[in-house]
């Protein structure tokens, strides 16, 4: 094995099996493989290849600190039988496109790059790194417009990998979103202000819009988002009251998520009739890291719900979902000793 830019060129005799049972690497030759420093690592400890000489693996460690972490997301992905292609080695774009942002591409265990079509793109984070959602958002849309799984991985500090599929949702709801009469007649309510800035509306008959407050007694409670969306013309809504306001008129019934540490739950239906499929975080929240996200989103899968991130892109609003995978495709590295 020898170097090849900054990836090393294998001649051996296995060079063949690897491309042709396991579409490891680039293929040059028929026995001219280019690997990535990673990979070299996966054969080394699954294919039974020599290191290329001593004290490489520590030399490379120091040229690319980050190494150890893609050896490990390539195990976690190759170890269940995934065919992987990195694409930095994808050069034919118009018989494999993929995202720029994307880090590999790959097929399930059945399929080969030569002649199948690729399930999904892939990309690597460590658990401490922050979000950037828009850009994942985008991403996602991209692949999804591919018909691929949009796959990220993490690795946290114990070399531990989870997987999680990256979704663009359009959340919808059966209920009659609240007119612009609606609002103006309950604008006219008697009301008082009481506890954190909620206000208590006093009515007679029935409540025009069951999406909006909450009954108690002989009124109705409403927090500051819907009390903003009632009194306020939609150019001048808050980024929390906009999404407020976004979700009504996708028909649904959005209700505090406090509980399940989100701004709201979102029922599809009405209340009473099935639980509420989403949960939607604040619009305004800072970048959060991976840790946050990995365990939001296994709370809202653990109770059966997605958790939804909001996102204004080109002036609507869009949300991408972090959603755990189902058992056969939650791809995880062997356990480590």
């Amino acid at each position: 094995m020898e170097p090849y830019g900054d990836d090393w060129l294998y001649s051996g005799s296995a060079s063949e099996r690897l491309w042709n049972k396991s579409a490891i690497g680039k293929k040059i030759t028929n026995n001219q493989l280019i690997l990535s420093a990673a990979e070299v690592i996966f054969c080394h400890n699954h294919r039974h290849l020599n290191w290329p000489y001593e004290n490489w693996l520590k030399e490379e460690i120091s040229k690319n600190p980050n190494l150890i972490n893609e050896s490990i997301i390539i195990e976690a992905l190759r170890v269940p039988g995934n065919k992987l292609m990195l694409a930095k080695f994808i050069e034919n774009k118009s018989k494999t496109p993929h995202h720029k942002d994307t880090w590999g591409v790959r097929w399930n265990s059945s399929n080969h790059p030569r002649k199948d079509i690729p399930e999904s793109e892939v990309r690597w984070f460590h658990s401490s790194d922050l979000i950037d959602c828009k850009n994942l958002l985008l991403w996602a849309i991209k692949v999804s417009q591919e018909g691929r799984k949009a796959e990220v991985l993490i690795v946290d500090d114990e070399q531990a990998v989870v997987t999680y599929n990256l979704t663009v949702e359009e959340p919808k709801g059966e209920l009659l979103p609240p007119s612009n009469q609606i609002l103006e007649t309950i604008s006219k309510y008697r009301k008082t202000i009481i506890d954190n800035g909620k206000i208590f509306f006093h009515y007679e008959n029935v409540w025009p819009c069951e999406q909006i407050g909450i009954d108690y007694d002989d009124g109705r409670i409403v927090d500051e988002i819907s009390y903003e969306l009632i009194k306020e013309k939609e150019e001048n809504f808050s980024l929390q009251t906009s999404v407020f306001y976004d979700l009504l008129m996708r028909g649904l019934h959005p209700r505090p998520g406090f509980k399940y540490g989100t701004l709201w739950r979102c029922y599809e239906q009405k209340i009473g009739t099935d639980h509420a499929p989403w949960l939607v975080v604040n619009p305004s929240n800072k970048p959060i890291n991976w840790e946050t996200a990995c365990l939001a989103s296994r709370l809202a899968s653990g109770v059966n719900k997605i958790w939804l991130q909001p996102l204004r892109i080109s002036n609507e609003w869009k949300y991408l979902g972090i959603v755990r995978p189902p058992a056969n495709s939650r791809w995880t590295n062997p356990i480590k000793k």
